[in-house]
């Protein structure tokens, strides 16, 4: 097998691991959603509190989800590891 192909394959393999993290940022979300929904129904006094803690929750944890994104896009189209293998080839 072409060294450059295992390379570009491996990064796509890994690119497609890295946007899973964005799937599982999705059942984090909604996890988080659900709790303070939960929160809001058993003491709606609080729904101030609960609702600013929720979108802080979101916010930490959506954050995975878009490092996995710049991961991937790196990955594919600007993968550090061809330029150091062409170099090394020639």
């Amino acid at each position: 097998m072409d060294p450059l192909a295992l390379i570009i394959s491996v990064a796509q393999i890994a690119a497609v691991i890295a946007l899973l993290n964005g799937v599982l940022t999705t059942l984090g979300d909604a996890k988080i959603a659900v709790a303070a929904i939960e929160a809001i129904a058993r003491q709606p006094e609080a729904a101030g509190s609960v609702t600013s803690n929720m979108f802080i929750g979101m916010a930490f944890a959506e954050t995975s989800g878009i490092y996995g994104l710049l991961v991937a896009i790196i990955l594919l189209f600007a993968n550090p590891l061809i330029p150091i293998y062409l170099a090394n080839a020639a």
